[in-house]
């Protein structure tokens, strides 16, 4: 029969293998930053006077993000027609300073009042933080949350702009959100789709809708995990290069998305959750997710137009705007 000692420094044997065994095991991210990962993060503490607070049900995403820079002012002294919600990232100064400059000028059109907002997550990058916090003092235009800035994020910067206009602006009447190179033909938006003048519509989204399935391809862009999306069809989504909905769909996605699995594809996750909701996009066909050389009577007819340089930006802005007593 073994002795006393002996057991002992058998089990403190095993007891140490077990703990380096536990520490070499890798684990998820905090952060999301990788395809499949799944965030890791304290439970979800809800406050009684949160816009949020009749979610019964605990929490599978949930989207418990500091702000690290806010505007939770901007929408007080008269809600705006529409807010413009913009996904960018640290280093396109220049492409923010051209959509201030021309499109997302918030006093362009002095009878209808628009937002204008930039999101961003977190840099890696300290100095590229700082400079965006800068920025952010200047303009007054800028919404931070406590996430890595990735692409693999980007569902994550556009659940905060859902997050940020239940909360803060939940009396605007219509969103849109959009990509920095994007160029937005805003005559078109507000007074051909929108109409200020008429009764504001709910559970209302449009865009350029898309009928697809996953690529299964891992070298592809939209490469997508079975064990992420297991079914073979994507539900119709609008491209995440420009889409609109009113305002109350802000709250129903956020909603929604914190009992939804995530997904690192930004517009197709958005597509699961007005699934869910039980909310049909409605195809626009202004919306263009694609490069399209300039002319003035083409870009008169448009919504939005991608891969726009913050030149090209200027120079359609400015050409067009001079330009409007000429007829097509």
């Amino acid at each position: 029969m073994p002795s006393k000692v002996s057991c002992l420094y058998l089990l403190t044997v095993i007891c140490w293998a077990s703990a380096l065994w536990y520490l070499s095991v890798s684990r998820p991210s905090a952060s999301y930053v990788g395809q499949v990962n799944i965030p890791v993060r304290k439970t979800l503490k809800v406050n009684k006077n949160s816009t949020f607070s009749n979610i019964r049900t605990r929490s599978v995403n949930p989207h418990d993000f500091g702000y690290l820079i806010n505007e939770d002012k901007k929408c007080e002294s008269e809600p705006p027609f529409l807010v413009i919600l913009i996904s960018t990232t640290h280093k396109e100064f220049d492409a923010r300073q051209a959509i201030r400059e021309t499109w997302g000028d918030e006093s362009t059109f002095q009878d209808v009042r628009v937002v204008t907002l930039f999101l961003l997550g977190r840099s890696t990058d300290v100095v590229l933080n700082q400079m965006v916090e800068q920025e952010s003092q200047i303009f007054h235009d800028i919404i931070v949350e406590d996430f890595i800035d990735s692409y693999h994020n980007l569902t994550l910067k556009t659940l905060m702009g859902m997050r940020w206009v239940a909360t803060f602006c939940s009396k605007a009447q219509y969103v849109l959100k959009t990509d920095s190179d994007i160029f937005v033909n805003m005559e078109n938006l507000i007074f051909s789709l929108l109409k200020p003048t008429t009764k504001p519509r709910r559970r209302y989204f449009t865009g350029y809708v898309i009928n697809g399935g996953p690529i299964r391809d891992m070298r592809s862009k939209w490469y997508m995990p079975r064990d992420l999306y297991p079914e073979s069809k994507y539900p119709p989504f609008c491209s995440g290069t420009g889409y609109v909905f009113s305002a109350d769909v802000a709250e129903l996605i956020y909603k929604t998305s914190l009992h939804t699995r995530l997904l690192h594809l930004e517009d197709v996750y958005v597509g699961v959750c007005l699934r869910k909701l039980g909310i049909h996009p409605f195809q626009n066909s202004g919306f263009n997710h694609w490069k399209m050389a300039y002319s003035l009577c083409r870009y008169r007819r448009v919504v939005t137009v991608h891969q726009i340089s913050p030149e090209e930006m200027h120079r359609i802005w400015n050409d067009m705007t001079s330009k409007k007593h000429l007829k097509c």
